[in-house]
């Protein structure tokens, strides 16, 4: 084989081997940073690690916000009307968020089986909702 012809080919594996080194690493990091959304019926069923970080959405329960009189803490329940999700924040909330509306959160599950969110997403006006929970919900239905 002419000694041309055999860096051609050495430079060809090397680029293919980096590429798919590249990749590799790419769709590692991907998996590791994603967020997968749940249900409160799917969290109940599933076997998530507490202190995973996850997003959990529903629809905020009526009547069930409460919040403290001397800190920012929030403790609601966020319900799929099949299960319902305690879940406790500690921050300020936004500001179109209120009972029966589609709320996502990000946090992770705690060994007791509540939730401790650390973002809390609302829905920006009367008629949205996150796809998330409106696929859910549609599911349900």
């Amino acid at each position: 084989m002419h000694p041309l012809r055999k860096q051609r080919i050495y430079a060809i594996v090397t680029v293919l081997l980096g590429a798919i080194a590249a990749l590799v690493l790419v769709m590692s990091a991907l998996s590791k940073n994603m967020n997968l959304f749940y249900s409160p019926s799917e969290l109940v069923s599933s076997n998530v690690a507490p202190g995973s970080v996850v997003r959990a959405g529903g629809m905020v329960a009526s009547g069930s916000i409460q919040k403290s009189t001397d800190s920012l803490e929030v403790i609601f329940l966020i319900t799929d009307f099949q299960n319902s999700l305690s879940v406790t924040y500690n921050g300020i909330l936004p500001d179109l968020f209120s009972e029966d509306a589609g709320v996502v959160v990000k946090g992770f599950l705690k060994e007791d089986g509540t939730f401790l969110a650390q973002e809390v997403l609302a829905k920006h006006d009367e008629n949205y909702m996150p796809p998330e929970v409106a696929k859910m919900l549609n599911k349900i239905e």
